[in-house]
Order: structure tokens, then sequence, then C-alpha cells
């Protein structure tokens, strides 16, 4: 058995990290032979709901689960952790503004960035969740200068996931039949799902998303806007926002960082290299391959149609302009 892996999970009290923890203590994430210590952060006033979690984790009996440390103290949670699942941020609540969200969880990111600079492990890597998710991972890399940029990542394999899955439902296979699908950009409406390099095996076949759909007009039009607007679609269903899909979406991310993707891609939030036009530093969705020593890179020369250049640019300034307001607030 090697050291255990000490994992911080942030909002730990919070609904996402109710469908997550059992996962990642059970070995499904970083690996069947990986011990696991379990660092859970909320605030003061959760912190009874927050022992309910801890028990519930202790009678579940996992075997690589090594410890459990429940705490509201900033210092205690980001000391040499090696993962960050930062799932914990102000929800938009109804009546406020964007900016007003930009402006509580910039406070929130920074406060995070700078511990994550002076307590965690040089090598930890980063997984934003709470949003707006590629803003919020821009502000803690901002402020933790002495951690590589590319450590810093934000969620888009939900998205990537719900592509896969319409994709799937429509032609009548199952969502692991369909790779390489790309999220680009920001996790928001604006988010372009891109099918045009995607696969689908159908009865063992591997051939194009387009060329099995056979239908432009919904790949251009019902498909990108069901998955722009799912998040907003389960909320108006069950009343409160995506957990369980959100859970299996970070064990995902986190898997494939930890093991590698073979001959496929997924997509990350990740800090653009300046690939495909999109400006440099910026937390941009694009398509990544995973070495099994947890180093990534941007997958170069996929060829991109004014369709898609359009989107591709409409969710780049979104995020321009999210990057701007949130810098602006921190100097004010």
């Amino acid at each position: 058995m090697t050291e255990p892996l000490r994992v911080l999970v942030t909002g730990a009290a919070g609904q996402i990290a109710y469908s997550l923890l059992y996962s990642v203590a059970k070995g499904d994430v970083f690996g069947h032979n990986q011990p696991i210590s379990l660092v859970l952060l909320d605030i003061d006033f959760m912190m009874g709901v927050l022992q309910g979690v801890v028990m519930e984790l202790r009678d579940c009996a996992l075997p690589l689960l090594h410890e459990i440390i429940p705490t509201a103290d900033k210092n205690v949670a980001f000391k040499d952790i090696d993962v960050a699942i930062l799932v914990g941020a102000m929800p938009r609540r109804e009546g406020m503004e964007r900016k007003d969200l930009l402006k509580a969880n910039v406070k929130i990111f920074r406060e995070q960035g700078e511990c994550l600079n002076t307590l965690a492990k040089k090598s930890v890597r980063v997984v934003v969740v709470g949003n707006p998710a590629n803003t919020n991972a821009y502000v803690a890399k901002t402020f933790a200068p002495t951690i590589p940029p590319e450590n810093f990542t934000c969620l888009t394999r939900l998205d990537q996931n719900r592509a896969a899955a319409q994709i799937a439902q429509r032609v009548g296979v199952t969502s692991q039949d369909v790779k390489n699908v790309i999220i680009w950009g920001n996790h928001s409406s604006t988010q372009f799902p891109d099918v045009s390099h995607a696969t689908v095996t159908v009865n063992g076949a591997k051939s194009s998303v387009k060329d099995v759909v056979k239908n432009d007009s919904w790949l251009q039009g019902d498909f990108i806007s069901t998955v722009q607007k799912r998040g907003a679609a389960v909320i108006a269903a069950r009343k409160l926002s995506s957990a369980m899909s959100a859970a299996k979406a970070i064990c995902d991310h986190l898997r494939d960082w930890w093991t590698g993707t073979a001959d496929h891609w997924v997509s990350m939030g990740v800090p653009s290299d300046g690939s495909y036009g999109i400006e440099k530093g910026l937390i941009y969705s694009f398509p990544v391959a995973i070495k099994p020593d947890h180093s990534y890179s941007i997958v170069q020369g996929l060829p991109i149609s004014d369709f898609a250049r359009e989107k591709m640019d409409a969710t780049q300034r979104e995020l321009v302009e999210e990057k701007n307001d949130a810098m602006q607030t921190v100097q004010d």
C-alpha cells in the first residue's frame, strides 16, 4: 500500500459532495490500491451536517479510507494536500446580478488560492467546480503563483457527459460508445458542444457522429441548446441543481487526470497556451490528452469550421469579460 493521498473537498456538507465522497473514498477515482485521507471543509454553520456525513463515511467501513478530517479552518484544510476539489462557492440567488456573484466568489477563491500557495504541496492538482467555475479557477490560479498554472483546472466534463448522452440516446447506443465530444469555452450557456470530430460505435463499427446522426440541423441547433441549458432544465424539474451527475463528472475528470486517456481525449477547463486563438492564460475548456504521469496537453491541429469559430469566439468573449470583472473586483 502506498502513502495516503490527501484529498480536500470544499463545500463538503453540500449535495454534490454527498454524492461524490463515497466514490473517492472507495477507490473508484484514484485507484483500488490507493489509500485516501479525506479533508472535508465547510463553514462553521454546516459543521453539524458535516458530522453526519463523517458518520456515514465511517459506517461504510471502506478499507482505503485512512482518515477523515472535518474542519472549518482553512489552515487545517489546505495543509499538505495532494488534490483539491473546490466545490464550495456562493450560489447565485434570485435577484442577484452575475457581477454580484463574481464579487462574492472572487473573495472566496482568492483566499483559497492563497491557501493553496502557502499550505498545499506544490504538486497539488486542483479542480474547481463552484460556479462561475472557469473564472473561479482563474482567480485561484492567479493567487497561487508558486504552483504550476497547469495544475489548475475547472469542470466541463459534466457538459461533455451531457453531450455524449444526447448523442447516445439519439442513435440508440450507450454513452461509452461516443468518443471525442469537445466542450469549448465556458461552463455556461455560451459553451460550445462540438461533435464535428467525435465518433460513435454502432454494432462494432466506428463512424463519425455526423455520418450516423445524419441531421446537421439538429446537431447545430437543438443538440447544442439542450446541452447548454441542461443545468437550468434540471433545476426547473428537480428544484435543485445537478448533484449526482456533477459528482460523477468530477470522478471522471480526476480519474482520467490520474490514469490517462489512452486513445481518446476529454474536455477540461485548463489555462490556454494560445491554442486555437484563445487568449493565453484564460481558463478555457479544450480537448486534452492525458498521460499516466498526470501531465496533459491540448489536442492540436483540429480543423475549425466557420460555424465552430463563431461559437468558440463568443464563449471566449464572455470569459474575458468575466475575468476582467473579477480582477477589477480584486483591485477595488
